[in-house]
Parts: structure tokens; C-alpha cells; sequence
């Protein structure tokens, strides 16, 4: 078995102190798929690190399968596997997975997306005034989370009031892992319930008063002639929870950070406002919210030069890949807001948001809120410094941060 020159992908201490840049450029260097051991679960694994086989095996359900122990990373035993993949969007092969996507697609348009720019912008005008005049924060909670939770919030008729309690639900159901952010499993699990159950309210208040939106695209969608049950409208509603809200946050705290760590370039922005939505690829491209995905191979065959077996656990790792020199040069694991400018199609190079079947419905809907975020961050909190040091979440699934305490010039 080919080693890796340091730890273990899959364990969340890999993660605890921040993203391992130099440690992931040893493994890309060893090829683009090599053999790793877990010794946590006794479960080896590939580590797909290269571009083109990671397209590879994202566009090619059929010998790659998202159901077969779930697109999770963790392991599950059989009966939780059986039961997660037959009820998530993410964990379905072709053909259901097209046919539940199509339903979940026509709440995501970017013309429908784009209908929400103005509501979105008077969000972050709001969520900047409060903070502003302070001269210092926690960005993570009091900025970065609140408009993506905000919104999918909204798009999925939660009233605003209730905005608090799903923080700490998806906190408490993503980052079980980290003793911080929850206390064991089973919290997560309880957190799980209780999304349910209040998704399960929406659906009875939907037959009563119909909604023009995701929750009621999904109830009102059908699957070969057969409705959506209730059941399956609950994990998606999660799902859609989950991805819409962690992710975005994750971005916008790891955005800030890199502007922070990187004065000169915020204000190049700061001076350029018309190229903020230009960065946005970057930020994208160097912290990825969702770190990695599984497959699991359906037969024998050859990848990266490796052969792999039918059975085998495959793990697509996005960071790894979006910080590839052979895709975005020998400056790959520099940040440069106006790495766009050189590299004109740097957002169809980005694997932040997945490629193939399963790539981000939501990804419109995030550009967007991140946009909006950063033209309004970016004039605001003027010469922005760290109080402390950065929290990261200890995760190998979401480049999660916790917490970051900031400070600013006031007046701005």
C-alpha cells in the first residue's frame, strides 16, 4: 500500500488547527489517486487529489455509486446506510436521483435566484448596521451566518424569529465531532428530530395554506406519477438546510480571513469595488466549504494508475484538488483576489461546488449571497484586525471556523 507522508484524511484532528495546505501538496505530489489506511475505522480508502479523475469519477454513477454506503465520508453501519441513502438527494444514483433533482431544481433557477438580490442586499445592509459602529465582533455568528441562514430560512417559509434555533440545530447536527460545537452523537441525532419534526409542521401548514416556494415545490413534486412523502420532504428539507446555511457561512468566515491575512489585496477591493464579484472565485477556490465526498466503486477498474477494486471506498477530496498546480499554476496555494483577471475561466475550473450529477443545486443561490456579503463587508469594516486567534471546527467533512473575533475602524 502506497502511504501518505503524514495523517489520515479522515480524521477530524487532521482538520482542528486549520487546513494542512503543505501536508495536502504531499499527497497531490505522490499522484493523482493513492491509497490511504484509516485507522479509526479500519476502513482503507482513495484519496482522489487529481482534477481529471475526480471528474472522472463524479460523472460516472455507474461504476462510482453515491448510494451504495452514502456520498458521507464517515462510515455507517449498514442499517443507518440503508436507511440515509433511500431518503437524501445526495445519497441517490440515476435514475431516481434526476427525478428527485428535477423537482428540487425549479426552486433554484438563477432567474428565480435572482428575484431575491434586492431582499438579500437589505438583509446585509441591516446585518452590517449592527455591528458597524462597534468597532470590533464575533464574525462568524453576528455576519457570516446570519444572511445565508437568513435565507434558505426564508426560502423555506421558517419564519425569522425561529432563525436561532436552526443555528443550533445545524451546528449541533454538522460538528459532532467537535466537543465544542456539541456534545456527542446522539445531540446531533436529537438535533436531526427535532428538524423533522418542524419540517413536518410545514408540511401540514402547506395543505392548509399552500407556499410558493422550496418547501412548497417539494410537497407539491412527484416522482414517477407518486408524490413526495413527508418523510422524504423532512431529510431533504435538511439537506437543503444544511447546504444552504453551513456552506455560505463557511465561505464568508474563511473570505474574511484570507482579506485580513491579506491587507493589501482587500484594498485593491476596497479601491475596486466592480472586481468584488471577480474575488468571489478565489475565496471559493482556496478554503472549500464541503472538504470531501464519497463513492464507492461498483467494479474493477483502473484510475489515476491505480487499480481499483469493485467495493472499494473512494474519497473525493475538492480542497486538494482546487489547490492543484497543474490546473491553476505554481502560485496555486498563493490567495490573489485577481487571480481571475489571468485566468478568465477560473470559476468553470473551481470544484468548490462539486461537478457531475451531484454538483451544488444551490450553487446560484450562494454566489449571490456571497456577493452581497462582500460588497457590502468590504467598504464597511474598514482596516479589519483578529482579536485572538481563528477557532477552527474540527471536521474533515465542513472547513468549518467556530469563532473569530474581529476589530474595525468605526465611521466607515
Amino acid at each position: 500500500m502506497q502511504q501518505c507522508p503524514f495523517a489520515n484524511l479522515l480524521n477530524p484532528d487532521t482538520y482542528a488547527q486549520g487546513m494542512p495546505y503543505q501536508a495536502l501538496k504531499e499527497i497531490r505530489q505522490q499522484g493523482p489517486v493513492v491509497k490511504m489506511a484509516d485507522t479509526l475505522t479500519g476502513v482503507p480508502y482513495w484519496a482522489v487529489v487529481g482534477q481529471q479523475e475526480l471528474d472522472f469519477v463524479s460523472k460516472n454513477p455507474s461504476l462510482f455509486s453515491s448510494a451504495r454506503r452514502t456520498a458521507f465520508p464517515m462510515e455507517f453501519p449498514q442499517d443507518e446506510v440503508d436507511f440515509i441513502h433511500c431518503h437524501t438527494i445526495i445519497n441517490m444514483d440515476p435514475p431516481r436521483h434526476q427525478k428527485v433533482r428535477r423537482i428540487v431544481r425549479e426552486a433554484f433557477t438563477p432567474k428565480g435566484v435572482n428575484s431575491y438580490a434586492p431582499a438579500f442586499r437589505a438583509h446585509a445592509k441591516r446585518i452590517l448596521d449592527r455591528v458597524v459602529n462597534r468597532g470590533e465582533c464575533e464574525f462568524v455568528e453576528e455576519v457570516a451566518a446570519e444572511l445565508p441562514l437568513i435565507a434558505i430560512l426564508e426560502l423555506l417559509g421558517v419564519p425569522i424569529e425561529d432563525r436561532k434555533q436552526f443555528f443550533d440545530w445545524t451546528n449541533t447536527m454538522m460538528f459532532a465531532d467537535d466537543p465544542d460545537m456539541s456534545t456527542s452523537i446522539e445531540d446531533g441525532q436529537i438535533a436531526a428530530g427535532e428538524c423533522i419534526n418542524y419540517a413536518l409542521k410545514l408540511a401540514a401548514q402547506h395543505r392548509q395554506h399552500p407556499m410558493k416556494n422550496i418547501t412548497g415545490a417539494l410537497l407539491d413534486g412527484d416522482v414517477d406519477g407518486e408524490p413526495i412523502s413527508e418523510e422524504d420532504f423532512a431529510w431533504m428539507f435538511i439537506l437543503i438546510l444544511v447546504g444552504g446555511n453551513e456552506s455560505t457561512r463557511t465561505v464568508i468566515s474563511h473570505g474574511m480571513r484570507l482579506l485580513m491575512e491579506h491587507p493589501e489585496q482587500l484594498e485593491y477591493l476596497v479601491q475596486h469595488p466592480e472586481y468584488i464579484a471577480a474575488a468571489i472565485d478565489e475565496i471559493l477556490r482556496f478554503n472549500t466549504a464541503f472538504i470531501q465526498m464519497r463513492r464507492t466503486a461498483t467494479d474493477d477498474l483502473e484510475l489515476g494508475g491505480q487499480q481499483i477494486r469493485a467495493g472499494d471506498k473512494i474519497i473525493l477530496h475538492y480542497h486538494a484538488v482546487n489547490h492543484s498546480e497543474a490546473i491553476f499554476g505554481d502560485d496555486a496555494m498563493s490567495f490573489d483576489v485577481r487571480r481571475s483577471e489571468r485566468m478568465p475561466k477560473l470559476g468553470q475550473q473551481l470544484r468548490s461546488f462539486g461537478i457531475g450529477q451531484h454538483f451544488c443545486i444551490g450553487s446560484h443561490l450562494a454566489r449571490l449571497e456571497l456577493q452581497v456579503m462582500f460588497e457590502e463587508i468590504i467598504p464597511r469594516l474598514r482596516n479589519p484586525r483578529l482579536l485572538g486567534d481563528v477557532a477552527y471546527t474540527r471536521s474533515y467533512f465542513v472547513n468549518g471556523i467556530k469563532n473569530m473575533h474581529i476589530s474595525f475602524d468605526t465611521g466607515a
